[in-house]
């Protein structure tokens, strides 16, 4: 059998990192088998979700080009079908209707803890042949088994069991005779033809009711695969200050898609010692069997080197492309996109690329240059006269080509004795603003003989002032 899976959030908030993982596992199980990856909303909480939470999953699922294969399917609009079967399940006295208030609920898990025991319903409408009160919308219950014990073989966890005394007699259909999430999921994975279900391991308990009531439906059972949960990089439950932001927020925050499906497929998969997985690597060499049982930890600054080494990788007019909306000035971008290459091997983020790019753009503040003690400890009185010799360089050089720069200084520095980043330095921070660039040799070939000259005589004439 083609092997069918889905990814289901619920569109009550961004698409968070544990989310995008199992969105990824699922997506990459499919393309490993040559099965299909669907997309399901479980939208079923009204109150919760949005069509803004909806359009934030689909633009984030799209960002790391995860493709679903059919349209989706939205949870809330087969409420009628999961009503259907719920009743069904009354018809062949696979459940039935409860008729407990709610303040005799309250009083049943008050009991039940009294003695010690899990809070739950205790089942008194199970087998109960009294008059149905008048006045009380019933719930609708699934009969769960009451003895022996259930056993499940989980592609990640093993096997997993339970005995069938913790199983309480679930709801299927509120009062109101909405569906509840069991019901729905259950429906929906059968009707989807859903055959491996991979999700996060905080559903593990929920495999045990759902294995029920597919049993009760006579209906195939799909494989069941529960990946643990992501938590930081101190063994702590992931949140916010360990960067477990949305999906969104990491391409606002210069991520590139690449980056992260590598980053999220290595949080609890991995091949050998790999660290750099391609996608096609990916998609060949991945099996949900393989996960591991541990908890996967999150660390942001090694999603950053990764970051940064896929900028690195990428052809420079897509950088350009995604750094242009980001730039100060739409003047001279023709010197960002000729000095990508340099400007690339810094930069982890797309944002950390465009701020690198701003001295192409305009000249740097020599206020702001000389007022910072880490530059001014750079600069000397030997310094004004490295920029006066470098003036005269510029004015000889011919092709003013990299190579040229390079031969033409490099000579200079060994014949004036003078070492090479004592003689660059004041120049690199009088054409850069800073004492930290990309190769002072692309700059200035970048830069072109008019403008750099016009930098370092402006340089000149402020050192001179102070």
């Amino acid at each position: 059998m083609p092997v069918v899976v889905r990814f289901a959030p619920s569109p009550t908030g961004y698409l968070h990192i544990g989310g995008a993982r199992t969105a990824l596992f699922n997506w990459l199980y499919a393309r490993h088998t040559g099965g299909k990856f669907l997309l399901r909303i479980e939208d079923t909480d009204r109150e919760r979700s949005s069509q803004e939470a909806i359009n934030a999953i689909f633009d984030s699922l799209k960002w790391l080009e995860l493709d679903w294969d059919e349209p989706p399917v939205f949870q809330f609009a087969r409420a009628n079908r999961h009503a259907e079967v719920a009743h069904k399940l009354v018809k062949e006295g696979l459940a039935y209707r409860c008729y407990c208030s709610k303040e005799e609920l309250e009083q049943m898990r008050a009991d039940a803890m009294a003695n010690g025991l899990p809070p739950r319903y205790n089942g008194y409408w199970r087998n109960c042949e009294e008059t149905p009160p008048k006045g009380i919308n019933p719930v609708i219950r699934f009969k769960a088994p009451q003895v022996g014990k259930t056993i499940i073989n989980d592609m990640v966890q093993g096997t997993v069991e339970l005995e069938n005394s913790q199983l309480d007699d679930m709801v299927l259909l509120r009062a109101d005779g909405t569906p509840t999430y069991m019901l729905s999921v259950v429906v929906d994975d059968h009707d989807m033809g859903i055959t491996h279900v991979i999700r996060g391991d905080d559903h593990l308990t929920n495999m045990f009711r759902q294995y029920h009531l597919f049993k009760a439906c006579k209906w195939a059972v799909p494989e069941f695969a529960h990946i643990p949960l992501i938590h930081g990089a101190d063994g702590a439950k992931l949140s916010k200050r360990h960067g477990a932001l949305g999906a969104e927020q990491y391409k606002e925050a210069g991520f590139i898609p690449e980056s992260m499906r590598n980053y999220l497929l290595r949080l609890g998969w991995a091949h050998g010692n790999d660290e750099i997985i391609s996608t096609q690597q990916a998609i060949e060499w991945f099996d949900v069997c393989d996960v591991g049982r541990s908890p996967a930890r999150f660390d942001l600054q090694k999603l950053l080197n990764l970051n940064g080494h896929y900028i690195r990788q990428s052809e420079n007019q897509r950088l350009f492309d995604l750094i242009y909306p980001l730039l100060k000035s739409d003047k001279f971008t023709d010197r960002v996109f000729s000095g990508m290459t340099g400007l690339k091997q810094r930069a982890k983020t797309i944002n950390e690329l465009a701020d690198s790019a701003s001295f192409y753009l305009e000249r740097p503040s020599f206020d702001e240059i000389f007022s910072e003690t880490n530059l001014q400890t750079r600069l000397n009185e030997s310094s004004l006269v490295y920029l006066a010799q470098f003036m005269e360089i510029l004015r000889k050089l011919v092709t003013f080509k990299e190579g040229e720069i390079d031969s033409f200084i490099r000579s200079f520095c060994k014949e004036q004795c003078v070492k090479l980043n004592d003689f660059l330095t004041p120049a690199r921070i009088a054409l850069t603003g800073s004492h930290v660039s990309p190769s002072l040799f692309e700059v200035i070939n970048v830069l072109g003989r008019e403008e750099c000259m016009g930098r370092v005589e402006a340089c000149i004439s402020y050192f001179k002032t102070l």
